[in-house]
């Protein structure tokens, strides 16, 4: 019996290598690692401060490994010249902090920040092992950038993926690890039968052992964390802790039935039960310790346990105890597996396969042979050998099920159980390679509303929304014409992105042809759900991308749709098609930002400046600043750079730029005998910072002499978009002594109890209501209420668009307080509006409009 089991580990452990040898895929090499390693205690580096350090180290070996600390460390190396999409690896899941900086020309061009001490739902890629994609640009040098922090091993693999190697190579590493699941899944189930059958504590302590096992290794894969707390890493680190002297503690209790020490009462039951106390305090130091030490203790304690119980084996062996072969056999195998292991994590021993899976390989081993010499211990004890070979086959069967059930589950939302985004993109993927001249329709459906909710009502009651949701939406697209299958199942229709964004792929042809059940189906799509008694709407956005129109490739596909599907027109009708001219991620969108900065570094930019006429003494009283970019090829518009200005984030430095060179202004038109306000426009970016109108007080202060001249306009959709911020800004400016006006009212939406409480003293009627004053009585008359609603508002009323004199006598006539237009003269550089408003003062009569 000993000779078999013997021959059969061997046999086993070559099974598990072989698919290995076949799993080298081919990976990119990273240049010469350096390290910087700093204390706990030091202050946080950015990643320039830790660029610049220079007491950085070559890396000793290819891949770091520097045991149990809590030190930070610093790690920066070379990418090979290349341009594309890479995926970065770190195949170790147990690391607390992890920051990374994609490099070109030693710039850090993304950031990302995950950890097994954040949710799982914050990493790049959905897996256990860390995964970091980011895209290589050809023309400069690419490198990366880590910072890693941790409580336990501090142990960091690195490898550099292209995309398409890398799926094949996780998958291939899956199914290694789900032949091991399966196979001590089956060793627990044939326990569990036999404990049933046969209710002795042998078969329930190897129960326990197995089943302990399992999650260990589980655990340690990080295959736990994403398939039963995603949203808690707080348990996935508490269930690795838990689950090491748990493992230990199992191994003892079946050592000690399985060797029948507890009959014999010799030294080697006392010390394992010395082993047991030992390994229960262990156990109890999780709740007491820091985790640091308590992970130490744990895996010291788990070492020196199981060198215990691999010594008592061969010495029994050596005295002629009946079962200590195959005892020996078994927790050998474990206990070599286990060193390695251990040694590896301190840093002990370099990586390799047999250093990296020693315990699933000696585990392996311990399970097939314990559990032959327990088949064996049945055959010979209680059963025949034909119910022993039908429990076999039951074991298998429910292998094979669970091996396909944790594939299944590797390619499934943990929450929703629709396919994710690994599935999605498998079979989107192959779907467009089989039919390469098919026309289709890449589907991101994003629900707006679902943060807000889970704000309101608790993670558990958006989760349980989410899963209402998405039953939902998945039966909408299952109805729909040209709807592809992505997933195992035929209702696989709706794929899992993110935890509110969804997707579904769509053969173009057939959805044209039925475009009013593709519309019907938005709709349903945008309908309210009902949920506790609430009808909750979600804000659906759905976001199309046509291949081949847009593109070919998935990745591109994809994000073409997720940028359709925020755009405006997405908000407004619920769907949106991808429009490149719109896309505002898009490379020239990127040079342009560059350009803009440079150009508000270099003084490239200019304020042109537009005149204000009052239609009551026929005076000019104020002039409004407007950004031009003159040497700009190909010319931007004004409304453009702003926009531009905005996205990029360079508002900010461009708005104190303008309000800088608009009070200059004023000094010169001061100089020339001009005594006028000074208009300029603000963001609604503006009134969402903190520190604006602390800003614009220290600038007044500094420019005394122009207090009470400046007058900043914003717009009435822009106070909409953020009411309440706005009108604590804009009430902050006005108790400054800083006037402010309404600009293009009427163009937008606004309430009317909303602009009534605005410490505005001036209201610009847009110009679109301005135009076409002469010809259409309509306008005349909304005109002429809103002069009045605003005069007994208390404000001023300026025209904008002001292009002939008739539209004057009209206004007049209105009682409109001030103009605005080309009737007046068009913007124009400062020195050219002085030279006009000096010859205008020395031609014209007062009292006349020019």
């Amino acid at each position: 019996m000993q000779r078999t089991a013997v021959l059969t580990s061997l046999l086993i452990l070559a099974s598990l290598l072989i698919p290995c040898q076949g799993t080298s895929a081919e990976r990119e090499t990273l240049g010469d690692i350096q390290y910087l390693r700093l204390s706990p205690d030091q202050p946080l580096l950015s990643p320039g401060e830790a660029l610049a350090r220079e007491d950085w180290n070559p890396l000793p070996g290819k891949t770091p490994n520097f045991g149990y600390t809590r030190d930070v460390f610093w790690y920066r190396a070379g990418v090979p010249e290349a341009d594309g999409r890479r995926i970065l690896e770190i195949s170790y899941p147990h690391l607390d902090d992890i920051r990374f900086w994609p490099l070109a020309n030693g710039k850090p061009v993304e950031r990302f920040h995950t950890g097994d001490r954040l949710p799982f739902q914050q990493r790049p890629l959905r897996h256990s092992n860390f995964l970091f994609p980011w895209e290589l640009r050809g023309e400069a040098e690419n490198g990366i950038l880590l910072r890693v922090q941790t409580r336990g091993a501090h142990h960091v693999p690195l490898e550099l993926w292209r995309p398409r190697e890398l799926l094949p190579q996780l998958s291939r590493e899956d199914q290694l690890h789900s032949l091991y699941y399966g196979i001590l899944i089956t060793i627990s189930l044939f326990s569990l039968m036999v404990f049933l059958g046969l209710r002795e504590k042998i078969y329930l302590y190897y129960l326990f052992t197995t089943v302990s096992f399992l999650l260990l290794l589980a655990s340690l894969r990080g295959i736990t964390y994403p398939l039963l707390w995603p949203a808690s890493p707080a348990l996935q680190n508490y269930s690795i802790l838990v689950a090491i002297p748990l493992a230990v503690l199992s191994m003892v209790l079946f050592s000690r039935k399985f060797l029948q020490l507890n009959r014999l009462r010799n030294w080697a039951d006392h010390c394992l039960r010395a082993a047991l106390a030992i390994n229960l305090v262990s156990l109890a130091g999780i709740f007491l310790l820091d985790y640091n030490l308590s992970i130490w203790l744990s895996v010291s304690v788990g070492l020196i346990t199981c060198l215990l119980l691999a010594i008592i084996g061969p010495v029994l062996w050596i005295r002629g105890h009946p079962q200590a072969g195959i005892y020996t056999l078994a927790w050998g195998a474990l206990t070599i597996g286990g060193l390695a292991t251990g040694a590896n994590a301190y840093g002990l021993l370099p990586n390799s396969f047999a250093t990296t899976y020693g315990i699933q390989l000696g585990s392996t081993i311990q399970a097939l042979v314990l559990t032959m010499a327990l088949a064996n211990r049945v055959y010979r004890e209680r059963e025949s050998r034909v119910r022993s070979q039908q429990a076999e086959l039951a074991a298998l069967s429910a292998q094979r099920r669970a091996e396909h059930r944790v594939m299944d589950q590797a390619m499934r939302d943990p929450l929703t159980q629709l396919p994710n985004r690994t599935c999605f993109e498998v079979n989107a993927a192959e779907c467009l390679s089989l039919s390469p001249g098919k026309r289709w329709a890449i589907c991101v459906v994003r629900l707006e509303n679902l943060a807000a909710i889970t704000k309101t009502l608790g993670h558990r009651n958006s989760d349980r929304l989410l899963e209402l949701v998405s039953l939902r939406m998945n039966q909408i697209a299952a109805s729909l014409p040209g709807i592809q299958r992505i997933g195992a199942q035929d209702r696989d229709c709706l794929a899992v992105l993110e935890p509110a964004t969804f997707a579904y792929l769509l053969d173009a042809r057939q959805a044209a042809q039925a475009s009013s059940r593709v519309t019907d189906s938005i709709e349903q799509l945008r309908e309210p759900i009902d949920y506790l008694g609430m009808q909750l709407s979600l804000d659906s956005c759905v976001g199309v991308a046509l291949c081949p129109d847009h593109s070919t490739d998935l990745n591109t596909l994809v994000r073409q749709a997720y940028v359709a599907q925020e755009s405006s027109a997405a908000r407004e009708k619920g769907i949106a098609y991808y429009k490149p001219a719109k896309d505002p991620y898009s490379p020239e969108r990127l040079t342009q930002v560059t350009d803009l900065k440079h150009a508000l570094h270099e003084g490239e930019l200019a304020l042109w400046y537009q005149p204000k006429l009052s239609l009551r003494d026929g005076r000019m009283v104020g002039v409004e600043a407007l950004i031009r970019w003159p040497g700009r090829q190909p010319a931007i518009r004004a409304d453009q750079l702003i926009q531009l200005a905005e996205q990029s984030g360079l508002i900010r430095p461009i708005t104190r730029w303008v309000m800088e060179q608009a009070l200059a202004a004023r000094a010169l038109l001061l100089e020339a005998g001009l005594d006028l306000t000074v208009s300029i426009n603000i963001s609604p970016n503006n009134l969402r910072e903190k520190d604006f109108p602390l800003f614009v007080q220290r600038l007044m202060t500094s420019h005394h002499q122009h207090r009470g001249r400046l007058i900043l306009e914003v717009t009435e959709t822009s106070m909409m978009q953020d009411p309440a911020n706005s009108m604590r800004t804009l009430r902050s400016l006005d108790y400054a002594g800083i006037p402010l006006a309404i600009d293009d009212f009427g163009s937008g939406y606004s309430s009317l109890s909303y602009i009534k409480q605005l410490p505005a003293c001036e209201v610009k009627i847009d110009r679109s209501l301005i135009t076409d004053l002469r010809t259409h009585p309509d306008d005349r008359i909304i005109v002429k209420t809103t002069i009045d609603m605003c005069h007994s508002l208390g404000y001023q009323v300026v025209a904008e668009g002001v292009e002939d004199e008739e539209t004057i006598e009209l206004l007049r006539e209105m009682g409109c307080d001030m103009i605005q237009g080309y009737v007046l003269a068009r913007p124009q550089p400062l020195g050219d509006l002085i030279r006009q408003l000096t010859d205008q003062q020395t031609d014209t009569p007062a009292g006349t409009t020019g």
